[in-house]
């Protein structure tokens, strides 16, 4: 409870989302087996982070803190100010005696959770995402070893990105509401952007984006790679993960036809007028 009341009624980065990651972190462990790769702590890593990776999210994403200079962006030195701040909050709440679910651990046991809680989280900021998946291709390309603390880590850190960002693995009635929710933060953000005169990114502008544009390039370029990397340490993803979001890319660029369709056959219609 104590975490749902931190979390803010946002379009998108609301409790819902945060319970999203969480049930598919849960489905993750399942499926993949991770018991058999991972101590019950790691697991308890997963599923916390997974709770608590947006905690107090503004609606407004690290460009704004940054360029607009907020008290967030001026306390975390411009450097993943968000992720910092969910962290933070996380661990306020955890060092409460009621809701400190840690309590009965011994000290470095709790050590080493908090850095595997924190290490999580920040991995979740999208500006790291070119680092952290090269980063795991190259532990791949040598051979991967999940008695490798450093190997375990970084398909840890893959395995909440993946959660993260997973809306578009289940059926589309669950996962196109959520495009809109996001878009409408986007659009938020983008308007507050010009108001503010700061600069406005074009995935975020009302007048530069539609749900298939924003979607198609997300699902093709981050979404399919980043998952079918996972199925080659976890091959029983491909058909449950992977060829979904092969069918939501289809149906995506199916929709883009019918809307460019449809506005050439309007911009007909007004010049026959």
């Amino acid at each position: 409870l104590c975490v749902q009341e931190n979390y803010r009624n946002n379009p998108f980065h609301n409790f819902r989302h945060c319970f999203c990651v969480t049930q598919m972190m849960y489905g993750m462990i399942h499926l993949c087996k991770l018991w058999e790769r991972m101590t019950t702590e790691d697991l308890g890593i997963l599923l916390t982070a997974a709770v608590c990776h947006d905690l107090d999210h503004p609606g407004y994403n690290n460009t704004y803190q940054i360029n607009a200079r907020t008290e967030l962006a001026i306390r975390y030195n411009d450097i993943s100010p968000l992720e910092n701040h969910h962290c933070a909050v996380a661990f306020q709440i955890l060092s409460n005696p009621e809701t400190n679910i840690f309590a009965y651990v011994d000290k470095d046991t709790f050590k080493r959770i908090r850095a595997g809680i924190t290490m999580l989280i920040l991995a979740t900021d999208m500006a790291r995402h070119a680092e952290i998946m090269e980063s795991f291709k190259e532990k791949l390309a040598a051979g991967f070893d999940d008695k490798n603390k450093e190997h375990l880590d970084t398909l840890k850190m893959v395995l909440i990105k993946c959660c993260d960002i997973s809306n578009e693995v289940r059926p589309m009635e669950v996962s196109e509401p959520w495009v809109d929710c996001l878009l409408e933060e986007y659009f938020n953000q983008s308007d507050r952007e010009k108001i503010e005169g700061l600069p406005v990114a074009p995935f975020m502008d009302r007048d530069k984006v539609t749900k298939p544009t924003a979607q198609i390039g997300f699902i093709k370029f981050v979404l399919i790679p980043m998952f079918e990397t996972v199925a080659r340490v976890f091959t029983q993803i491909d058909e449950v993960m992977v060829q979904p979001l092969k069918n939501a890319k289809d149906r995506y660029e199916e929709m883009k036809s019918i809307e460019e369709a449809q506005k050439e056959a309007k911009k007909a219609l007004s010049q026959n007028h």
